[in-house]
């Protein structure tokens, strides 16, 4: 049976999907919460906002993510960063996966990845879960009804958290599964009812398929200046490092908050949502951000609540600290109504440094910034994967390792090409500690950030005096408006300047010998960089 609009020529049985029980095709939100109360899978709280936990599950399983190795993309996945699965077990768990859905009651909701029509893929997610339909619903781009008449996707994605892979006969590394066959243009999830692999496994897609034409997939936010879509910024980072946040400017437009893509044309948002962390969030810091968690819709992801009152306690990690809502774009008042923006003016890279060692601010030349974006130098911030308990200094190369089925150069020299061609002025911002590593220091004040993002955003910032930095090379401002010289300066926070010392040359050979590794395919001005 089903139910919901659908183009009558592309339903699951034209797919191959057969015998299935209910099937719900493109629920808008309120029939998509009120059939997951009525499956309960969660509760309603405050607005209209769907609170939900995610069970032992409560960020991604990046070493349970695989890809097919077939003939068509043997020569171009960078195997040593994705996991292979073979055709012949990715047929089996297909085959089991679909046995295990028979006669359930499923959700699919027909969307699209990426605003600029010129390069978006239609895709079809099907959902055991009626909150994971909603929170997909948010995080892609909704066609508009009429054009369901008339869907087909290019890609399909079928997520069933209760089925359980089998390692023996399927080939992957436990019972929790992401497997993206790219032949068969369908992504397998089972074992896991965390959302936020519905969101990554087309972002990985996309990330395969965009390098193709040219285009630079990004694991960044982005924003305009009001009324100005040439002076756009993108900001890259891992999670917990600010993207959100730092992106969420009332005086800029919201491109989006996650993941982009930057072509001839210019700057385009992949989504048509956020999925923001609500760890510590607050009315005063954050206040769009904070008004979302109230607003029909809403998906509240393993945040603890008052049972009673369904007030929500933003401080109390003790499910995970990778709480997080997600919600459509119009939810913020800035928000592009396009999600297009132009060029990038400004390429900011943030690292959340847990050795308390880089400056709040840096400019990069073309090279450097080549350098620090195949380095992806970060610290995991707790609760994002599973078994992170608290800050780890990590490399995960184009601020997104997970979810680059490429080798890094490929991404590396689109961007180095690009930021030459349009002439983006390029700065990395350290959000992370200072006055000391983590356990001693402090997190970098966010007023400070704000500033010196604004500064750099507004040209400001090229007008100050720059000092070269000694462990990095790279321009560090001596001065800055609202901000205290003495933070731009990471050594003199420190109570020991020698121990700064010790822990600078200690960072030093860490990014030395991970860069190791790209060396053997980068020109000689990164390694120029590389060397300082």
């Amino acid at each position: 049976m089903a139910f919901g609009r659908v183009n009558p020529r592309f339903r699951l049985e034209d797919q191959g999907i057969k015998g299935l029980g209910d099937v719900h095709y493109n629920l808008i939100e309120p029939a998509l919460i009120e059939a997951a109360l009525k499956n309960g899978e969660g509760t309603l709280g405050k607005g209209g906002a769907f609170l939900v936990t995610t069970g032992k599950f409560t960020g991604r399983s990046p070493k349970d993510k695989h890809v097919v190795k077939t003939d068509s993309v043997v020569d171009t996945i960078w195997w040593e960063n994705n996991a292979e699965m073979s055709a012949e077990g990715f047929d089996a768990l297909y085959d089991d996966m679909i046995a295990h859905m028979q006669g359930g009651k499923y959700y699919v909701q027909d969307l699209v990845g990426g605003a600029d029509p010129a390069h978006s893929i239609n895709v079809r997610m099907v959902t055991e879960l009626a909150w994971h339909g909603l929170f997909i619903r948010h995080l892609l781009r909704r066609p508009e009804r009429e054009a369901l008449d008339s869907f087909t996707a290019d890609f399909t994605v079928i997520n069933c958290p209760s089925f359980q892979a089998d390692p023996a006969k399927h080939g992957c590394r436990s019972e929790t599964v992401i497997a993206l066959n790219f032949d068969r243009k369908i992504i397998l999830i089972g074992g896991t009812e965390y959302a936020g692999e519905n969101k990554k496994s087309v972002f990985t897609l996309l990330n395969y398929l965009l390098p193709e034409k040219g285009i630079m997939p990004m694991h960044c936010s982005a924003n305009h200046a009001d009324g100005n879509p040439v002076d756009t910024a993108v900001f890259f980072g891992l999670s917990g490092t600010g993207k959100t946040t730092l992106s969420a400017d009332p005086a800029r437009t919201l491109i989006g908050d996650d993941e982009h893509g930057w072509s001839d044309r210019g700057t385009f948002n992949f989504e048509g949502g956020c999925y923001a962390k609500t760890i510590n969030l607050n009315a005063e810091a954050e206040p769009e951000i904070y008004a979302t968690t109230s607003k029909f819709g809403t998906v509240i992801e393993n945040m603890v609540f008052d049972e009673e009152t369904l007030d929500l306690d933003f401080d109390d990690d003790s499910l995970t600290a990778n709480m997080r809502c997600a919600y459509p774009l119009e939810y913020i008042s800035n928000a592009s109504e396009t999600a297009l923006g132009g060029h990038p003016k400004n390429v900011i890279m943030l690292t959340c440094d847990a050795f308390g060692v880089l400056p709040p601010i840096a400019r990069l030349t073309p090279a450097q910034a080549m350098y620090h974006f195949l380095s992806g130098f970060t610290s995991k911030v707790a609760g994002t994967e599973r078994g992170v308990t608290e800050p780890e200094p990590t490399f995960s190369t184009c601020f997104g390792a997970p979810f680059m089925p490429r080798r890094p150069e490929a991404y590396g020299n689109l961007l180095r090409d690009k930021i030459a061609k349009h002439g983006a002025t390029c700065w990395l911002v350290n959000t992370g500690w200072t006055g000391g590593a983590y356990g001693t220091g402090s997190r970098m004040p966010i007023k400070a950030t704000r500033a010196l993002l604004t500064a750099a955003l507004d040209g400001s910032l090229n007008e100050v005096e720059f000092r070269k930095d000694p462990n990095f090379g790279f321009d560090v401002p001596v001065e800055a408006p609202g901000v205290a010289e003495v933070l731009l300066d990471p050594r003199r926070t420190w109570d020991d300047p020698d121990a700064y010392d010790a822990q600078a040359e200690k960072l030093v050979k860490m990014f030395a010998d991970n860069f190791a590794q790209y060396v053997p395919y980068i020109d000689d001005d990164v390694k120029a960089a590389a060397l300082g």
